[in-house]
């Protein structure tokens, strides 16, 4: 059984930086792999995701966030740079071994989730 678990959330001044670790166990994480984030009531956002050798970002991360992966640890990270107050929310992993590149940024695509990180960006 596949389980992902987010670490490296926190509380960050603006402008600070954070760095989340999504560990996957039951299976390499060395196919389709992606960052989330949602605040409450709303649906979940894409951050950052990864598949093969497409790697692609929200608008609102470009310059400032970067995903990358250690298949050999089973482990994806999304480093954060110049964080916003607004970035206050909770960050999920998500991954899926039978996901096609046109569907990165879509929630509803992906078949496993872990329980998500909190980040808390203060001005």
């Amino acid at each position: 059984q596949v389980q992902l678990v987010e670490s490296g959330g926190g509380l960050v001044s603006t402008g600070g930086s954070l760095r989340l670790s999504c560990k996957a166990s039951g299976r390499a994480l060395n196919y389709a792999v992606a960052w989330f984030r949602q605040r409450s009531g709303s649906e979940r956002e894409f951050v950052a995701g990864i598949k093969g050798s497409t790697t692609a970002y929200a608008d609102s991360g470009k310059g400032r966030f970067t995903l990358s992966r250690d298949s050999g640890k089973s482990t994806a990270y999304l480093q954060m740079n110049n964080l916003k107050t607004e970035e206050t929310v909770v960050y999920y992993c998500a991954a899926d071994w039978n996901l096609v590149t046109s569907s990165l940024r879509l929630p509803y695509q992906y078949d496993y989730w872990g329980q998500g990180t909190q980040v808390s960006v203060y001005s």
